[in-house]
């Protein structure tokens, strides 16, 4: 099969290695769409510490099932599937405690290598993780379910309601699926970003208010929640500048590990701000954004600027690496 190797930072290149044949409880998947994201981008612009290089890359897909190994109960040789690249061990202590985004297996046990021709879903991901593509669905669209779940991750333990004044920075790809999950749960939201052909995207998703820069709001006391999506410390530090007195602001955008940030404990403690940090997604958080796609509640194929051939995957990511497009769909 065809596989694109992440070489070293900037180099991308489609190698042929022997396809994977499925061992029990495992699915064999002919990749129909992959997705780019921000942190493939991360990779290929500088290294990701959770994507070894040279090796296989890409973990938004969808597909049908090539060949399907013995034990598994719910799938067929040609079921179009959809599913997100890890799953929970429901072992460890983190999973006996429920927090099952936590487990301390799982970045160990993830899968990448969706910009290929074929990926191979092992056991625990096809037990927890993987569903059927229903037909009113494209493929492009049944790959956003890894980037949505961890959307709805953010998002799961807030009382978001009709009405609620939602601030969202960076309009990158996971700004602009924020932005649409907080308008199907009916926020009023705002959008900021320094680039103003992502701004007029996120007005035409349903922004009510976009702003290119940093503003003072006139008799306005802050919003309610704030969700940073860029991962840029600085940022995180400013985020807190915009949020009301017992307001929530969602740290979604990840900083390398080691980096610290400063908050001014007044405005913590007096004002009784929440901060609270967001890290991937549970099987309860990947059904709700299946089924939010399945309904089609949000309109996930406006993220997508355009498509690509598998043998063109470097193209894709060298337009991206110049701020040009959201997503793309590389489509073997």
């Amino acid at each position: 099969m065809l596989v694109n190797i992440l070489v070293k930072p900037g180099k991308i290149e489609l190698r042929e290695i022997p396809n994977p044949k499925p061992s029990y409880g495992e699915i064999l998947v002919r990749i129909k769409a992959a997705l780019t994201c921000g942190t493939d981008l991360k990779a290929f612009k500088q290294g990701h510490h959770v994507i070894p290089m040279p090796g296989v890359f890409g973990h938004e897909f969808s597909g049908i099932a090539a060949e399907v190994g013995k034990g598994v109960k719910n799938f067929k040789t040609g079921d179009e599937i959809m599913a997100v690249h890890s799953a929970p061990c429901l072992e460890c202590s983190y999973c006996r405690k429920k927090l099952f985004n936590l487990c301390e297996n799982i970045m160990h046990t993830k899968i990448l290598g969706a910009f290929a021709e074929y990926i191979l879903l092992p056991p625990h991901i096809v037990r927890q993780n993987t569903f059927h593509k229903p037909k009113n669905l494209s493929f492009e669209e049944a790959a956003f379910l890894e980037p949505l779940s961890c959307v709805v991750h953010a998002m799961e333990s807030l009382d978001i309601r009709k009405g609620d004044n939602a601030f969202v920075i960076g309009s990158g790809p996971i700004g602009l699926l924020h932005l649409l999950l907080l308008k199907e749960k009916g926020a009023v939201v705002t959008v900021i970003d320094k680039h103003k052909n992502k701004l007029l995207t996120a007005k035409d998703l349903g922004s009510d208010f976009v702003l290119i820069k940093k503003n003072k709001f006139a008799d306005f006391i802050g919003f309610d929640y704030v969700f940073e999506c860029t991962g840029i410390p600085e940022v995180w530090e400013a985020s807190v500048n915009y949020v009301r007195r017992g307001g929530t602001v969602v740290l979604f955008g990840g900083c390398k590990s080691g980096i610290t940030v400063t908050y001014d404990t007044g405005r913590l403690h007096y004002d009784e701000i929440n901060l609270k940090g967001t890290f991937h997604y549970t099987p309860s958080d990947v059904k709700k954004a299946y089924k939010l796609l399945c309904e089609k509640k949000i309109n996930v194929s406006s993220l997508i600027s355009g498509s690509y051939p598998l043998r063109q995957t470097q193209k894709a990511f060298e337009r991206l690496a110049k701020g040009a497009g959201i997503k793309y769909a590389i489509i073997p």
